[in-house]
């Protein structure tokens, strides 16, 4: 029994996995690419600012200027690190959002795929097999439901690390800005 579209069923497979791993490497250039961006420009601007710093602290007479040159210099420092940080989660977290998306549509196809060729099988398979395919999709559709439900639960537990992350983000600055 030979199909004569399998030999076109799997020059197309062979396409989308070719544009699969392409789109995976734009992606990853992409990331790479803003970070590397982003690194740049956070390295000029520290080069600038330590040089603008050493300026000023070379221009103190007194330690009492020292002490209050501190604070000035301290905040802004902080400030760069914490939009650092953010920066880098962002493009962390756009990264994992393009690829889930991918993952997700790569098993819905696969899930398409496999009750097809289920379907194809119990037509041509003999009498009483039938509970064995129905076995068979039930787990199916069983590990999906679980598979659902696990993606919920990352979801929430990544919502809820974001806002904790934030929270002690804003109390951290607070906190600062109180002893400054």
């Amino acid at each position: 029994m030979y199909n004569t579209n399998t030999p076109e069923q799997l020059i197309s497979a062979n396409k989308a996995n070719v544009e699969t791993l392409m789109f995976i490497a734009n992606t990853a250039f992409a990331s790479a690419e803003r970070l590397a961006a982003l690194n740049l420009n956070t390295a000029r601007g520290l080069m600038e600012d330590t040089v603008a710093n050493t300026k000023a602290v070379m221009s103190i007479k007194n330690p009492q200027e020292l002490l209050a040159m501190q604070k000035t210099l301290a905040q802004p420092a902080l400030d760069k690190a914490i939009a650092y940080s953010r920066a880098i989660y962002e493009i962390a977290t756009q990264t994992q959002e393009v690829m889930g998306k991918l993952v997700e549509g790569q098993v819905a196809e696969l899930n398409i795929n496999v009750n097809t060729a289920l379907d194809t099988a119990a037509k041509n398979a003999p009498a009483g097999a039938d509970m064995a395919f129905a076995a068979v999709k039930s787990a199916i559709a069983s590990a999906n439901t679980t598979m659902d439900t696990v993606k919920k639960s990352a979801k929430q537990a990544v919502e809820m690390a974001e806002a904790n992350v934030a929270a002690a983000t804003s109390a951290t600055i607070k906190n600062l800005k109180a002893a400054a």
